[in-house]
Protein backbone atom coordinates (compact mmCIF):
# COMPACT_ATOMS: atom_id res chain seq x y z
CA UNK A 1 0.00 0.00 0.00
CA UNK A 2 2.75 2.58 0.42
CA UNK A 3 4.29 1.61 -2.68
CA UNK A 4 0.83 2.46 -3.96
CA UNK A 5 0.96 6.12 -2.12
CA UNK A 6 4.36 7.04 -3.16
CA UNK A 7 3.84 6.20 -7.05
CA UNK A 8 0.59 7.54 -7.30
CA UNK A 9 1.73 10.83 -5.50
CA UNK A 10 5.46 11.28 -7.09
CA UNK A 11 3.87 10.34 -10.42
CA UNK A 12 0.86 12.79 -10.17
CA UNK A 13 3.17 15.79 -8.53
CA UNK A 14 5.71 15.10 -11.51
CA UNK A 15 2.75 15.40 -14.25
CA UNK A 16 1.73 18.75 -12.41
CA UNK A 17 5.18 20.24 -12.67
CA UNK A 18 5.89 19.34 -16.16
CA UNK A 19 2.43 20.87 -17.34
CA UNK A 20 3.35 23.93 -15.38
CA UNK A 21 6.87 24.51 -16.87
CA UNK A 22 5.68 23.87 -20.18
CA UNK A 23 3.05 26.89 -19.78
CA UNK A 24 6.13 28.71 -18.64
CA UNK A 25 8.27 27.87 -21.07
CA UNK A 26 5.81 28.53 -24.05
CA UNK A 27 4.92 31.70 -22.61
CA UNK A 28 7.71 33.78 -20.93
CA UNK A 29 8.06 35.45 -24.22
CA UNK A 30 4.51 36.94 -22.96
CA UNK A 31 5.42 37.55 -19.39
CA UNK A 32 2.50 35.11 -18.81
CA UNK A 33 2.30 32.68 -16.07
CA UNK A 34 0.12 29.16 -15.77
CA UNK A 35 -3.40 30.72 -15.14
CA UNK A 36 -3.01 33.38 -17.62
CA UNK A 37 -2.71 30.80 -19.99
CA UNK A 38 -5.32 28.87 -18.34
CA UNK A 39 -7.22 31.86 -18.60
CA UNK A 40 -6.69 33.02 -22.45
CA UNK A 41 -7.16 28.76 -23.63
CA UNK A 42 -10.88 29.07 -22.03
CA UNK A 43 -11.99 32.46 -23.25
CA UNK A 44 -10.38 31.73 -26.85
CA UNK A 45 -12.27 28.23 -27.09
CA UNK A 46 -15.38 30.43 -26.09
CA UNK A 47 -17.42 33.65 -27.22
CA UNK A 48 -16.83 35.10 -23.93
CA UNK A 49 -16.70 33.63 -20.27
CA UNK A 50 -17.17 35.77 -17.01
CA UNK A 51 -14.33 35.29 -14.42
CA UNK A 52 -17.28 33.38 -11.90
CA UNK A 53 -17.02 30.50 -15.06
CA UNK A 54 -13.09 30.96 -15.47
CA UNK A 55 -13.02 30.20 -11.88
CA UNK A 56 -14.64 26.73 -12.31
CA UNK A 57 -13.46 25.80 -15.86
CA UNK A 58 -9.57 26.37 -14.92
CA UNK A 59 -10.69 25.16 -11.07
CA UNK A 60 -8.82 28.16 -9.15
CA UNK A 61 -9.89 30.09 -6.63
CA UNK A 62 -11.57 33.42 -7.03
CA UNK A 63 -8.79 35.62 -5.99
CA UNK A 64 -6.31 33.39 -8.56
CA UNK A 65 -8.60 34.46 -11.36
CA UNK A 66 -9.02 37.86 -10.02
CA UNK A 67 -5.12 38.43 -10.05
CA UNK A 68 -4.84 36.72 -13.34
CA UNK A 69 -7.54 38.86 -14.92
CA UNK A 70 -6.29 41.95 -13.89
CA UNK A 71 -2.32 41.25 -15.21
CA UNK A 72 -4.37 40.08 -18.92
CA UNK A 73 -6.40 43.08 -19.22
CA UNK A 74 -3.46 45.75 -18.01
CA UNK A 75 -2.04 43.64 -20.86
CA UNK A 76 -3.97 44.01 -23.27
CA UNK A 77 -5.07 40.51 -23.41
CA UNK A 78 -8.65 40.45 -23.08
CA UNK A 79 -11.64 43.49 -22.41
CA UNK A 80 -14.74 43.24 -20.05
CA UNK A 81 -17.88 43.24 -21.95
CA UNK A 82 -20.11 45.68 -19.75
CA UNK A 83 -18.33 48.25 -17.76
CA UNK A 84 -21.06 48.51 -15.97
CA UNK A 85 -21.41 45.19 -14.24
CA UNK A 86 -19.26 43.67 -11.66
CA UNK A 87 -16.62 41.87 -13.57
CA UNK A 88 -17.67 38.56 -12.06
CA UNK A 89 -20.70 38.34 -13.39
CA UNK A 90 -19.83 40.15 -17.12
CA UNK A 91 -18.36 38.71 -20.13
CA UNK A 92 -14.58 38.99 -20.85
CA UNK A 93 -13.36 38.84 -24.46
CA UNK A 94 -10.22 38.55 -25.77
CA UNK A 95 -8.72 41.61 -27.84
CA UNK A 96 -7.02 40.60 -31.23
CA UNK A 97 -3.62 40.24 -29.50
CA UNK A 98 -5.30 38.03 -26.62
CA UNK A 99 -6.85 35.89 -29.56
CA UNK A 100 -3.77 35.39 -31.21
CA UNK A 101 -1.85 34.18 -28.07
CA UNK A 102 -5.06 31.87 -27.41
CA UNK A 103 -4.40 30.44 -30.85
CA UNK A 104 -0.67 29.87 -29.92
CA UNK A 105 -1.84 28.12 -26.92
CA UNK A 106 -4.45 25.87 -28.43
CA UNK A 107 -2.00 24.76 -31.09
CA UNK A 108 0.48 24.06 -28.13
CA UNK A 109 -1.82 22.15 -26.62
CA UNK A 110 -2.88 19.88 -29.25
CA UNK A 111 0.79 19.43 -29.83
CA UNK A 112 1.48 18.48 -26.52
CA UNK A 113 -1.54 15.99 -26.48
CA UNK A 114 -0.73 14.66 -29.33
CA UNK A 115 2.70 14.26 -27.91
CA UNK A 116 1.81 12.46 -24.67
CA UNK A 117 -0.73 10.21 -26.33
CA UNK A 118 1.72 8.74 -29.12
CA UNK A 119 2.20 5.28 -26.81
CA UNK A 120 -1.55 4.61 -26.55
CA UNK A 121 -4.01 3.06 -28.75
CA UNK A 122 -7.28 5.15 -28.38
CA UNK A 123 -9.13 2.63 -26.08
CA UNK A 124 -5.98 3.21 -23.50
CA UNK A 125 -6.39 6.93 -23.59
CA UNK A 126 -9.99 6.99 -22.58
CA UNK A 127 -9.59 4.22 -20.23
CA UNK A 128 -6.78 6.46 -18.84
CA UNK A 129 -9.40 9.75 -18.39
CA UNK A 130 -12.03 7.64 -17.10
CA UNK A 131 -9.79 5.63 -14.40
CA UNK A 132 -8.42 9.28 -13.58
CA UNK A 133 -12.08 10.75 -13.17
CA UNK A 134 -12.58 8.19 -11.09
CA UNK A 135 -9.90 8.97 -8.48
CA UNK A 136 -10.12 12.67 -8.88
CA UNK A 137 -13.98 12.48 -7.94
CA UNK A 138 -13.38 9.51 -5.21
CA UNK A 139 -10.17 12.28 -3.57
CA UNK A 140 -13.18 15.52 -3.94
CA UNK A 141 -15.13 12.75 -1.70
CA UNK A 142 -12.19 12.19 0.63
CA UNK A 143 -11.18 15.71 0.43
CA UNK A 144 -14.78 17.18 1.63
CA UNK A 145 -15.26 14.44 4.48
CA UNK A 146 -12.27 16.10 6.00
CA UNK A 147 -14.05 19.07 5.85
CA UNK A 148 -16.64 18.16 8.23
Amino acid sequence: MQQRYETFTVLINRISRNIRKIKNQEMAEYNLRSVHISCLYHLYLSDGLTATELCERCEEDKATISRGLDHLEQGGYLVCAAKNQKRYKSPLILTEKGAEVGKKIAHKIDEVLAQVSDGLTEEQRVEFYRSLAIISDSLDAVADLGKE
